[in-house]
């Protein structure tokens, strides 16, 4: 694997942690404000799963990765 296809991975795995790690923040801040103390509000199923679409994203970028990487790095050259 050379420098470019390297880079491009790297650049796609870093795309999928994100898309991770924002969909976790975003859970936590609708939970918190779910679960305030003054102003109590039941959890709803809908805006959790429709916060979860970025997660399920991320995960699938994470796990085609590669294929992702060598198509962008082939597009580049």
């Amino acid at each position: 694997m050379d420098a470019p296809e390297r880079g491009a991975l790297t650049l796609v795995r870093l795309i999928g942690v994100m898309l991770v790690v924002a969909t976790i923040f975003e859970l936590g801040l609708y939970l918190a404000k779910c679960y305030m103390p003054n102003h109590r509000m039941p959890v709803e199923p809908v805006p959790v799963l429709l916060n979860l679409i970025p997660a399920v994203l991320g995960l699938v970028v994470l796990a085609k990765a590669r294929a992702i990487a060598e198509w962008i790095s082939n597009i580049l050259d």
